[in-house]
């Protein structure tokens, strides 16, 4: 069995409410075993037998959409992907502050002229790395919350779909996952 990692997509942060006891239930009656949940914000720790990422997401998306109504994007990751984004962050070593790191998942890997061309908004002092599907982000002078380098921006600009974690939840994913 394998352990992953889904992230659900803009869920409790906006219009789209869903209880985790509702998301843990959706995943165990999936098939698959050890469903816990991280925080409030889509975040899921399962194992599987599937080997297939994309296969789970899209079981996971389509239950959502079946039996509650709601059309959310899910991200998985194994939990050795997810130890190497945690172990992976260019930024870490110079930020003792979680808050200010971040990483965005992306659905697929970018195309390359979209990654060239990706750039901060004027007058903000933001850094990121684009790595595979992966986008590592470190806002030195201040919050992701005051930026305009934020999900919605990346999805714009790299064409894909995204979801940001914190540095603080991308490394207590990846322990939950570890096991």
């Amino acid at each position: 069995m394998t352990r992953y990692v889904a992230l659900l997509r803009g869920v409790n942060v906006g219009t789209t409410r869903l209880a985790m006891a509702d998301l843990r239930r959706l995943v165990t009656d999936l098939g698959h075993d050890e469903v816990t949940t991280y925080l409030q914000s889509g975040n899921v720790v399962f194992g599987s037998t599937v080997r297939d990422a994309g296969r789970l997401a899209a079981g996971i998306e389509r239950a959502l959409a079946d039996e509650l109504g709601l059309t959310v994007p899910v991200l998985v990751r194994s939990a050795r992907e997810l130890a190497a984004v945690a172990g992976g962050n260019p930024y870490a070593e110079r930020e003792d502050d979680p808050t200010r790191l971040l990483v965005a998942f992306l659905a697929t890997a970018p195309e390359t002229s979209t990654v060239d061309a990706l750039t901060v908004p004027g007058g903000e002092n933001v850094a990121f790395t684009v790595t595979g599907r992966e986008v590592y982000l470190h806002y030195p002078e201040g919050g992701y919350g005051r930026s305009r380098f934020t999900n919605a921006y990346l999805e714009k600009k790299l064409a894909v779909v995204a979801t940001t974690r914190n540095w603080k939840s991308v490394r207590t994913l990846a322990e939950l996952a570890a096991g």
